[in-house]
């Protein structure tokens, strides 16, 4: 009987989500689509996502952010943020972390999420992982947004690994980039996130949920040749922490 009672909560902690995720979407869906009409008004866009929609959900699930900084963005600079990718809250709590604005570099299957999707297709940068085309594409439109002063978050593992892997692989795109446009890379730990809402139904529960923004890797002097090590080095600080 308790393990029913709390499945049935478990199940309703999930509705909620999604119910959060949407409505105030659908409140505020007149300013958020005249922000996306145009990318001039992106950073309009970017303090409605991060005020009105990621804060109501992260505090309406009862998820409470603390973020430790070890270095801190300067207003008006590019960053790549990069960081580990263990639930759908990474994405809101990604733009409570950052109070500059970036822009997402993700997956076309999102676009499918009904309501949310309408708006990831037009604001963020999406790439098929299966499509060469797709992927060098993605360069040429990240230019054009950090030429308009914005940051780029990508979360390098690529995807959403096994509830069981600590921290999977990194995949080359966000060093890559970060190299090619001499930006520094910003590596951010989320700590909590898969145990408040993971991708696994039944679990769940609200709480404190922890970010740590590390030291800032400097690009300005590396090749694309140094690409790799750069990506072990910034994935061993987040592994590290992590355990």
């Amino acid at each position: 009987m308790v393990a029913l009672f709390k499945n049935i909560g478990y199940v309703l902690y999930r509705i909620w989500f999604y119910v959060l995720v949407t409505l105030p979407i659908l409140v505020f869906f007149p300013f958020l689509l005249l922000t996306t009409l145009s990318e001039k008004t992106y950073k309009q866009f970017f303090w409605l996502a991060r005020n009105l929609w990621a804060k109501i959900i992260l505090y309406g699930m009862g998820c409470f952010p603390k973020v430790i900084r070890e270095q801190k963005m300067e207003k008006g600079k590019s960053y790549m943020l990069v960081a580990n990718h263990t639930s759908m809250l990474d994405i809101m709590f990604m733009l409570v972390v950052s109070k500059n604005p970036f822009v997402f570099v993700g997956k076309k299957e999102l676009v499918k999420i009904p309501v949310f999707g309408f708006f990831y297709k037009r604001v963020c940068i999406m790439v098929d992982r299966d499509n060469i085309k797709s992927r060098t594409g993605v360069y040429r439109r990240a230019q054009r947004r950090l030429d308009q002063g914005l940051s780029v978050c990508i979360f390098p593992e690529g995807g959403v690994p096994e509830e069981h892997i600590v921290l999977d692989k990194f995949k080359d795109g966000a060093f890559k980039m970060a190299i090619a446009h001499k930006i520094p890379i910003v590596p951010i730990t989320f700590y909590d996130n898969k145990k408040r809402f993971s991708f696994t139904f039944l679990s769940g529960a609200p709480g404190i949920i922890r970010a740590r923004v590390h030291r800032f890797f400097e690009t300005g002097i590396l090749g694309e040749e140094d690409k790799s090590t750069l990506r072990e080095e910034v994935r061993d600080v987040i592994l590290k922490e992590l355990r």
